[in-house]
């Protein structure tokens, strides 16, 4: 028999409302001994939420119960929300340790059972992580179609179509003797053609959504005293660099990230490309082409007074003029 799991279903710290999530077959056994009878399923009401050693009233709040299998976990769940106040939610978590069965969940621990349940699939678990983890409209959006199964439902459509398209050869094959319907191997070439002309879009979507969830990645690259860090400062609007008119202020990779359009930009600051016989500097400009190189698009900056751009891929900008 699994354990019963516990854990804190809202960010740690000081807060309106704290949720408490339990799932196991000792889930109901535990909300009970907390709160009183279990309430009718899916039906929040309120109760005293008390020590079931010392009957000391730890909290007032909702109680909810979720009898599996229509549960996230399709185990035994259920859910106290409570004051957000971290001694509230330190205390009931005490209680539950001294009880029997019960334990502390690892991270993940209830979206893995729910995948292990088959309530979830791999690509809303994915998504699933990438909708908390978002930041940005576009990583919301992109995270919500996985996560209502978007992903899962073009894979499906794929094997469907690959397997009826395995039936035809077959078919071929156990009845060559016989006569099949004219144009059959066509069919199944054309089949197969258009699916793997799909897979190879999505693979190419799916390298525009690695963009959308990690950012796009802006390197901000020229002569030292271009101007990088203060277009840096003014497009991050605060001061993540600092400046100087003095050349080779900065010498190691600094980053801003900024939302534009719904979208996260990662702007890259770094080292100013010249020659030099110091050490430190050769390396800072190191990664300053490093980043440069695999960044997704390189602004080049020159200055009036200041050498021609250094030779990377990118598109150039005047500043200072």
């Amino acid at each position: 028999m699994p354990d019963t799991i516990f854990a804190e279903a809202t960010a740690p710290g000081r807060a309106g409302i704290a949720v408490l999530r339990l799932s196991g077959p000792e889930a109901g056994r535990a909300l009970a001994a907390l709160a009183g009878p279990l309430p009718e399923p899916r039906r929040a009401v309120l109760r005293a939420v008390r020590d079931p050693e010392t009957g000391e009233l730890l909290d007032r709040g909702l109680a909810l119960w979720f009898p599996g299998p229509a549960s996230f976990t399709g185990e035994d769940a259920a859910e106290l929300h409570l004051h957000g106040a971290p001694v509230v939610m330190d205390a009931v978590q005490t209680a539950l340790m001294r009880m029997d069965g019960l334990r502390p969940a690892e991270p993940g621990e209830f979206t893995r059972r729910a995948f292990e349940a088959g309530r979830m699939d791999l690509t809303a678990v994915e998504g699933l992580a990438e909708l908390i983890d978002a930041e940005t409209e576009g990583q919301r959006r992109q995270a919500l179609h996985a996560l209502g199964g978007g992903l899962a439902r073009q894979f499906d459509g794929w094997r469907e179509r690959l397997v009826g398209a395995l039936a035809h050869i077959e078919a071929a094959i156990d009845f060559s003797d016989e006569e099949l319907p004219d144009g059959l191997e066509a069919q199944v070439s054309e089949t197969v053609a258009g699916v793997c002309a799909e897979m190879t879009e999505a693979l190419a979507s799916g390298a525009r959504g690695e963009v959308v969830r990690d950012g796009f990645r802006v390197a901000l690259a020229g002569a030292p005293n271009a101007g990088k860090s203060s277009l840096l400062n003014a497009l991050a609007a605060r001061e993540v660099a600092i400046t100087s008119p003095s050349a080779g202020t900065t010498r190691d990779v600094l980053e801003a990230r900024l939302v534009m359009e719904g979208y996260l930009v990662r702007l890259i600051d770094m080292a100013g490309l010249h020659e030099s016989g110091d050490a430190i500097e050769r390396e800072g400009m190191r990664r300053a082409r490093a980043e440069a190189e695999s960044a997704d698009l390189c602004l080049l900056l020159t200055a009036p007074d200041a050498p021609p751009p250094p030779e990377l891929p990118g598109l150039a900008v005047r500043t200072k003029a």
